[in-house]
Parts: C-alpha cells; structure tokens; sequence
C-alpha cells in the first residue's frame, strides 16, 4: 500500500556533499514523523536525523552542523542534505516515516530499500 524510495546515494570523497531523497506513495493519509537511519558494516542501525510534522528536528551528534534534514509535506517527501561527509558517513541509508493510511486511524512505520553513501578519503 506504500513505498518508500529513495535516491541520491552514491560515492563521493571526504569533505564532498549529497542530497538524499526519499519519496513516499501510496494510500496515504497523512505522514508524521520521518526520519534518516543509516547502518554501516559491522555497526547497528542509528538514527541519524527525524523531523516531526511541524518541522522540529533532531540529529545524532556525530553528524550537527554537517548534516540537514527537511521535509516537504505537499510532495510527500523527505530530504537529508550532507555536507561535509566523513569517511565515517559511510553506511546505507534507510528512509523512516510514520504514515496512516488512507481510512486507517492507526500510524504504522514504514520503511524506504536503502541507498549506498560511500566516502572515499
């Protein structure tokens, strides 16, 4: 019923940008909160930004001031701009939201393939 996709992913060395994109569609009410999770070798999967509906943000602390994550609700979408980027950075990138479904009362997680961010040093 939804699909999460995103896009922008790709390799880049250290100190370069990316803008990560991720399209939500489908029966969709409304979306809530969204959010970048990224999970690198060996490492669990972290949260790296959310953004909440009204627009109030939160980073992890590895990644403030480098990293900005937006969202624009007309298009369903969520962005993470990354600038700055670290070898660290790399990982895969899962787009997050909390969306309720067309005639449905309850919000559920949904969850985006994963694009690869690779910083080269």
């Amino acid at each position: 019923q939804v699909q999460l996709v995103e896009s922008g992913g790709g390799l880049v060395q250290a100190g370069g940008s990316l803008r990560l994109s991720c399209a939500a569609s489908g029966s969709i009410a409304s979306i809530n909160d969204m959010g970048w999770y990224r999970q690198a070798p060996g490492k669990q999967r972290e949260l790296v930004a959310s953004i909440t509906k009204v627009g109030t943000t939160n980073y992890v602390d590895s990644v403030k001031g480098r990293f900005t994550i937006s969202r624009d609700n007309a298009k369903k979408m969520v962005y993470l701009q990354m600038n700055s980027l670290k070898p660290e950075d790399t990982a895969v990138y899962y787009c997050n939201a909390d969306i309720q479904l067309l005639f449905r009362v309850r919000t559920s997680p949904y969850w985006g393939q994963g694009t690869q961010v690779t910083v080269s040093s």
